[in-house]
């Protein structure tokens, strides 16, 4: 199995549409859509701990779903920033926390079927509220409209359950992240 070509249907601002040829198992030649981003090289979240036990989401709205979705903070690489880099950046501007201790936790795909995107998330332990000067080198997107939640980890994803419930979106990579920062901190 191998990439033949890949070629660029349409682009816009921020995503490109691909044709891709393949060769399959068979060896028999295919086609795949796929959407990529553009001026990006990488895309990370974030997830906030704090000195006592707490994890922090955010909820907003997406306009992709008309929905107000509860995740962790992410963003992208857009300015060439080392992905940690990004990480620490994402976090003071949709939360107002920082941390001088943040490390990988995990990287995948996030929907292998339809985009070139590949995760990375960063824990970000003993997360506290950012300095007022610090907040202002890194101020809120001014398209975003964030709520942060913050609850204990260990009932993180029954809140996730009543956002649910109460007619949000949840971000499903939040469940599991939520397991892998249980089982790091608890180290």
């Amino acid at each position: 199995m191998r990439i033949l070509d890949k070629k660029t249907v349409w682009q816009g601002s921020f995503l490109r549409t691909l044709l891709i040829t393949y060769e399959d198992h068979t060896g028999a030649q295919r086609t795949w859509e796929a959407v990529e981003r553009v001026n990006c090289s990488g895309i990370v979240a974030v997830v906030p701990v704090t000195p006592r036990g707490e994890v922090l989401l955010i909820r907003q709205f997406r306009p992709v779903l008309n929905g107000f979705v509860v995740e962790f903070p992410a963003g992208l690489n857009d300015r060439g920033e080392p992905l940690v880099e990004v990480a620490r950046r994402e976090l003071i501007e949709e939360t107002g926390f920082s941390s001088d201790r943040i490390s990988f936790l995990a990287e995948g795909p996030l929907s292998s079927g339809l985009t070139t995107e590949v995760l990375s998330v960063f824990l970000a332990e003993d997360s506290v509220p950012a300095p007022p000067e610090l907040r202002s080198l890194y101020p809120p997107d001014e398209s975003e409209d964030i709520e942060v939640l913050q609850v204990p980890l260990t009932g993180a994803c029954e809140l996730l359950d009543g956002c649910a419930k109460d007619g949000n979106f949840v971000d499903l990579k939040a469940y599991g992240l939520i397991e892998l920062a249980k089982r790091r901190v608890s180290r």
